[in-house]
C-alpha cells in the first residue's frame, strides 16, 4: 500500500517538473516573441516617422514649383498666354 503511495507520488512529481519544465519553455518563446514584435514595431514607427518627415518637405509649395520649372519645363501662367473659350448657345 504505501509501495504505491510513493509509486502515485512519484508520477505526480515527475509529471509536475514536465509540466513546469515545458510552462517556463513555453514562457521563454513568448517572451522572445515579445521582444522581436517590439523591435517590429519601433522599426515601423521609425519609417512612419521618415514617411510624415518626406510628405512634408516634398509636398511644400515651393519644392512642388521647383521640380515643376525644373524637371517638367513648366513655366507660370500668364496673361498673355491665357486662351479664354466662349460657350457658344445653341438656339
Amino acid at each position: 500500500m504505501i509501495a504505491r503511495l510513493n509509486i502515485l507520488l512519484a508520477v505526480a512529481l515527475i509529471a509536475s517538473a514536465l509540466l513546469l519544465v515545458n510552462s517556463q519553455y513555453q514562457a521563454r518563446r513568448l517572451f522572445i516573441e515579445m521582444e522581436r514584435e517590439q523591435s517590429l514595431t519601433k522599426q515601423f514607427e521609425l519609417q512612419w516617422a521618415q514617411l510624415k518627415l518626406d510628405q512634408s518637405t516634398f509636398g511644400k509649395h515651393s519644392r512642388i514649383e521647383a521640380v515643376a520649372t525644373q524637371e517638367l519645363n513648366m513655366v507660370p501662367v500668364s496673361p498673355e498666354r491665357t486662351q479664354y473659350l466662349k460657350a457658344v448657345e445653341e438656339k
